[in-house]
């Protein structure tokens, strides 16, 4: 309603993970309901999920009512398969974009859906880099790239006793279960009891269309607050990286340059994101936690949230807020 760039998708509600919590199963109804929505979106997109030419492909994120950051799971890229990831690419002109991001699905989809050990992904990977006489993923081409899915699915199917799921439909109902569970994971039940929150929220799950930051160097991924978190000052605050792709910004594999750094690499993003903060905290009237992606020179908003903030950084907040208008006294 806002008019804001963000990818098209649906809402799974609170109500279905707090069923599934307690029954193991999802509600009646909710099947259909996700096929419905699948199609909808299939329609919007004038594509289709699982398809071996040019499929969507999805997102899986958790949205809880009181923002709960980094503490339950996501699954990105989700669609992918070792017949389309192929034909992605060639269709695409960026095979290694392409591959690049069924790597990321492949470890993503074993440890958040099947808690699968990450470090064994990981340790394949620095492998493949080792070999290639390189340090960093984006020094990897796209037969490097090509390399790591093989090894990646070798690896899933031996450590999960299964071939890695092909089918979408099925990869999305394990995605949408794993978010579903994540609610209870020990990480998120420790800062829930540590910031006072209910249990019995549950989490929603939110699907969207994947936008990618890791298509080349013309795209990216970031974080921004709209303003300071650690000392309240009212200036835009955040990190981003170019060629990059969800976790990578706080993963320390590569240094993220700055958001002041966007204002120079790519000026008009810039803007848009800076009128989108202005936006985003005068309509919830509170300093807001932006994640964002830029693919092909195009901003798309991802989520935004309350953000976290230290406590001299509220008082100083609270106390120019009202100062401004945005908030009153009470």
């Amino acid at each position: 309603n806002l008019g804001l760039p963000v990818p098209p998708g649906f809402t799974i509600t609170t109500t279905a993970c707090i069923s599934f919590t307690k029954t193991g199963k999802w509600p009646a109804g909710l099947e259909g309901q996700v096929e419905k929505c699948v199609s909808q979106l299939e329609k919007q997109l004038g594509k289709k999920l699982g398809a071996p030419e040019d499929p969507v492909l999805l997102s899986v994120r958790s949205g809880a009512v009181i923002s709960m950051p980094g503490m339950m799971d996501t699954v990105l890229n989700l669609g992918l398969n070792a017949v389309n990831v192929e034909s992605i690419g060639k269709a695409s002109g960026k095979p290694r974009w392409a591959y690049d991001s069924f790597r990321r699905f492949i470890q993503m989809f074993a440890d958040v859906c099947l808690g699968l050990e990450r470090s064994k992904f990981e340790a394949l990977l620095d492998k493949v880099k080792a070999s290639r006489g390189v340090k960093l993923d984006t020094d990897l081409d796209a037969s490097a790239m090509k390399e790591v899915c093989g090894e990646f699915l070798a690896l899933f199917e031996k450590m999960a006793k299964m071939p890695f799921p092909s089918d979408a439909r099925k990869q999305l109902a394990i995605a949408i279960n794993a978010v579903f569970q994540s609610w209870n994971n020990p990480r998120a039940q420790k800062y829930r009891q540590m910031n006072y929150i209910p249990d019995d929220l549950g989490t929603a799950v939110n699907v969207q269309a994947m936008v990618f930051g890791n298509m080349g160097d013309d795209c990216g991924t970031g974080v921004g607050f709209t303003r300071d978190p650690s000392t309240g000052e009212n200036i835009r605050y955040g990190e981003y990286l170019m060629n990059a792709q969800g976790e990578d910004v706080v993963a320390g594999i590569r240094t993220p340059q700055k958001l002041t750094q966007l204002q120079k690499a790519l000026p008009s993003i810039h803007k848009e994101l800076m009128d989108i903060f202005e936006l985003l905290e005068n309509h919830y009237h509170d300093m807001q936690d932006i994640e964002f992606t830029i693919q092909n020179n195009k901003l798309w908003i991802l989520q935004t949230r309350n953000g976290k903030r230290t406590a001299n950084a509220a008082v100083r907040m609270a106390v120019e807020m009202v100062q401004e208008g945005l908030i009153d006294k009470k």
